[in-house]
């Protein structure tokens, strides 16, 4: 049975992970964070990005904390929906850049294949697993509603999951990411939500 905080880690902090919002146009745009927290006042955390600059991200006072946490690839199960950073390759499949496990509350969460900015060119592809393939080269079939993907997965690959996360996760070392901020006029951002590394970095 799920949990209530289970369910609201998938109805937000999962969300964030891949980079889907429901922003109206009205609202100011939405950037994207990844670092390491450096120093962690109340609500308020600094942030070394991972191209180098520092920023000031304030938590929402109901903010959702998830947790990321080890995974492999024997968790990926015919059926399972997951998100997959990939770089196109010239026979149309993907080479894995990392995979990340949605909980089942989050299943058809940004169903589809769009762009991503993990990397130039990189790719996000959330789907159902058709099929996983273990013997030789590792391999993925994805299925989604409008199409479907090859992914291969090298050994470098990294593989993660979800957990409810708290404040406690939320120390100087701790690797981030924040799908959705809002930049203030004061130059600092707002975030309801956020990727916390527990025992792996957050690889999206």
């Amino acid at each position: 049975m799920k949990t209530p905080v289970l369910r609201m880690l998938g109805c937000a902090a999962v969300l964030a992970a891949v980079g889907v919002t429901s922003a109206s146009a009205q609202q100011p745009p939405t950037v994207r964070v990844r670092g390491t927290i450096e120093a962690v006042d109340g609500q308020t955390l600094t942030i070394k990005t991972r191209e180098g600059t520092e920023v000031k991200a304030k938590l929402d006072d109901k903010a959702t904390i998830a947790a990321v946490t080890k995974a492999s690839y024997a968790d990926i199960k015919q059926g399972s929906f997951i998100g997959v950073t990939g770089m196109p390759q010239p026979d149309g499949s993907q080479k894995c850049m990392e995979i990340h496990i949605f909980p089942e509350a989050m299943r058809g969460t940004g169903e589809g294949h769009r762009p991503w900015d993990l990397e130039p060119k990189s790719t996000m592809t959330n789907a159902t697993v058709e099929q996983v393939t273990s013997v030789g080269a590792h391999e993925i079939n994805l299925k989604y509603k409008d199409g479907d993907k090859k992914i291969v997965v090298g050994p470098e690959c990294p593989i993660v999951a979800y957990a409810p996360g708290d404040k406690a996760d939320l120390k100087p070392g701790a690797k981030v990411f924040i799908g959705a901020a809002t930049k203030q006029a004061d130059g600092t951002l707002s975030t309801n939500r956020i990727n916390v590394g527990r025992d792996a970095a957050p690889p999206m």
